[in-house]
């Protein structure tokens, strides 16, 4: 998985490819991390229109990046979510936990 990282207007915009698993886990804490102690930024945007697979470990990851940023009061939201990777999270009920589009 790559991770890129936008950020314009107090808005981040996390954008990644590839598979989303065990094995990124690295990456995307370090794509995220500095985002929460960021005073500028206020809301981060995970863009899911390059991934092609995901698994339960990058569920945990997202619910991790869910709690860290809500103790930071800042919003998260996914975007760009289709395919298989929309079906995984529907199934996960993740629709209740982020605004995804």
């Amino acid at each position: 998985m790559q991770a890129s990282i936008q950020n314009e207007a107090g808005k981040a915009v996390v954008k990644l490819s590839g598979r989303f698993d065990f094995n990124t886990h690295r990456e995307f804490r370090g794509a995220y991390e500095p985002l929460v102690a960021d005073a500028s930024v206020r809301s981060v945007v995970v863009d899911f229109s390059g991934v092609d697979y995901l698994d339960s470990s990058a569920l945990g990851m997202l619910l991790m990046l869910r709690d860290k940023l809500g103790g930071a009061n800042k919003d998260v939201a996914l975007t760009g979510v289709r395919g298989n990777v929309k079906q995984v999270l529907d199934i996960a009920n993740f629709g209740k936990l982020f605004q995804i589009s």
